[in-house]
């Protein structure tokens, strides 16, 4: 039985996958929240990722692998704190497992660091440049993040990383996908009809537990069932699209974002415009991940979150 040290384990993807990895390895969770109703014999220690002190942890215990979940998304917070916590917190986890003979690191980034651009080609693959910065000054430590992580990956070939790309996540966590498709009118851009790839919650835990098994390494997309047009998902919910030109949504998103309304900063309307599907065939065919939800089953089973029921509403 190997020791996993699980950061961010109260969010809903940790508290998910240490359900899941309890069964077979000995858990530890690192987060800042407490996590009461964590299976009994999973130890969670509530530190922040930045501090010295978190270290004590690595001494103490025999640490196999690290699972890195807690990166802050919240893009209300000031530029200096989301570099702060994502960029620095992550680069004390890499330190500590160089430094204590971690075997495995395992990172959950997010195909948006690819960035939504008119001249993305049809499916990125993971050699593609991060472009997501550009234009979107918020998802900069995300970006970060991930090319930090990828040069520990080249820098440190004795520890098996991993990088996670998925696409968008849809299921329980009332995230930024989860709550647009959850509005009761869902606005467009007037014109645009992008094609869109989803990910259930559930499919994306069962890629994470296929990526803690001994010789899994690399980068890998993560995609969910086949793609479709954002209008076809916003129909087979139930709801109707409320297409706006671009200058007028982008003003009314602006607005909202300073009024503290909007929970998404306007730059992220270019998802609404432009493609950014990701090619998983990697993951696919080196990890044998194989989504089993269809595009159906995966809307059905945002319908039922919470999240969705509350009109879109975000924690």
């Amino acid at each position: 039985m190997s020791c996993i040290v699980l950061t961010g384990i109260a969010g809903t993807i940790g508290r998910l996958l240490a359900r899941q990895l309890h069964l077979d390895h000995e858990v530890i969770g690192l987060d800042r929240r407490d996590l009461p109703d964590r299976p009994k014999d999973v130890k969670v220690y509530k530190l922040d990722i930045r501090r010295k002190r978190c270290e004590n942890l690595f001494r103490r215990h025999k640490v196999d692998a690290v699972i890195h979940l807690n990166i802050m998304h919240d893009f209300r917070k000031p530029q200096a704190e989301l570099h702060g916590f994502n960029v620095l917190g992550t680069q004390r986890l890499l330190e500590y497992a160089a430094n204590h003979g971690v075997r495995k690191f395992i990172f959950l980034s997010t195909a948006n660091v690819y960035g939504a651009r008119p001249d993305n080609p049809q499916y990125l693959t993971e050699e593609a440049l991060l472009l997501a910065g550009e234009g979107f000054s918020e998802m900069r430590s995300l970006v970060s993040v991930d090319m930090l992580v990828t040069s520990f990956f080249w820098k440190n070939p004795e520890v098996e990383t991993v990088i996670l790309r998925p696409a968008h996540i849809l299921g329980t966590a009332a995230n930024g996908p989860s709550a647009y498709l959850s509005l009761a009118h869902v606005p467009t851009v007037l014109g645009f009809d992008p094609m869109i790839q989803v990910l259930h919650e559930s499919e994306l835990v069962r890629a994470m537990v296929a990526a803690v098994e001994p010789g899994r390494r690399g980068i890998y997309n993560l995609a969910g069932p086949p793609a479709a047009p954002l209008s076809a998902l916003v129909k087979y919910l139930g709801k109707r699209t409320l297409p706006m030109p671009y200058a007028m949504l982008r003003a009314l998103a602006q607005r909202a974002w300073q009024m503290g309304v909007a929970q998404v900063p306007p730059p992220e309307l270019d998802f609404l415009r432009f493609p950014c599907l990701v090619d998983d065939s990697r993951a696919r065919r080196e990890l044998g991940f194989q989504p089993k939800l269809t595009l159906p089953q995966t809307l059905d089973q945002l319908k039922r979150s919470p999240a969705y029921r509350q009109g879109g509403r975000r924690s």
